[in-house]
């Protein structure tokens, strides 16, 4: 095996994962990828001049267990244990729960923004355990912070993603195996491109790929990108709940599905 680190990354096809698979590289490190779209990742992959010994390509749906598991084990076995997973893969789409079409749209939103992520997690936990080192990150974001009408689905999944990682950091405690919960701002992808509203501190993907890398580096265990949407996260969640209502009355509501 290589003596380079490896990075394992989730939803490496396009936006922040692409973006830290890209930043990664620059770094030197071995990349392992994960997407539905393998074809696509495959294509991205050669295209930066990545060889077979720079990146492995497994296509899998988070949403898969069974698939992330066997993607997790081929890593292994043809890379290694990574020094770094990232649990990068997510949705957003808006949700009206008076809608009976929209519970399958939550349903599955949380299988793959917090179930995916346990299961990416998963396969890599003993191997780095026995280790005795490793870094698990996390991909949160602030709509985990408060609720945004519009955003129940969503919102609601990134405070899970939170809590979880706070819960897995406790257990992995004194066992050298890190926790870092990365909650992004508004960033340029096409998960934000439809937004009906306005997107203050937007980041484009690279800049954040950048802010996170250091991060993860540094061992941060919670860390809000960029930092002024942290400081707007503090006040949101300070303000009484009848202001905060008044604040966010007729803001416009993401896109469901469809539209």
């Amino acid at each position: 095996m290589s003596q380079r680190p490896l990075v394992f990354i989730t939803g490496a096809s396009s936006g922040i994962g692409q973006a830290l698979a890209a930043r990664y590289a620059q770094a030197g490190w071995r990349l392992a990828l994960v997407a539905r779209r393998e074809a696509e990742l495959r294509t991205w992959a050669e295209a930066q001049g990545c060889t077979a010994e720079d990146a492995g390509v497994y296509g899998a749906d988070v949403r898969d267990l069974a698939a992330m598991a066997a993607a997790g084990r081929a890593c292994i076995a043809a890379q290694g244990v990574p020094d770094v997973v990232i649990a990068n893969a997510g949705i957003s789409v808006g949700i009206d729960t008076e809608v009976f079409e929209d519970l399958e749209v939550m349903r599955s939103t949380f299988e793959t923004n917090v179930i995916g992520m346990a299961a990416t997690f998963h396969p890599f936990l003993s191997a780095m355990r026995e280790r005795g080192s490793g870094t698990l990150v996390g991909i949160a974001s602030v709509a985990g912070i408060r609720g945004l009408p519009g955003h129940g689905a969503y919102c609601s999944s990134k405070a899970a993603v939170i809590s979880y990682c706070e819960s897995l950091r406790g257990e992995l405690r004194g066992s050298g195996v890190r926790v870092v919960t990365l909650l992004p701002g508004y960033i340029a992808t096409p998960l934000t491109q439809r937004n009906r509203y306005g997107m203050p501190f937007l980041l484009q993907p690279e800049e954040f790929a950048e802010r996170a890398f250091r991060a993860i580096e540094a061992g941060t265990s919670y860390r809000v990108i960029p930092w002024q949407m942290g400081v707007v996260a503090k006040l949101m969640r300070l303000l009484p709940n009848p202001l905060l209502d008044r604040v966010l009355a007729g803001r416009p509501r993401k896109r469901r599905q469809g539209e």
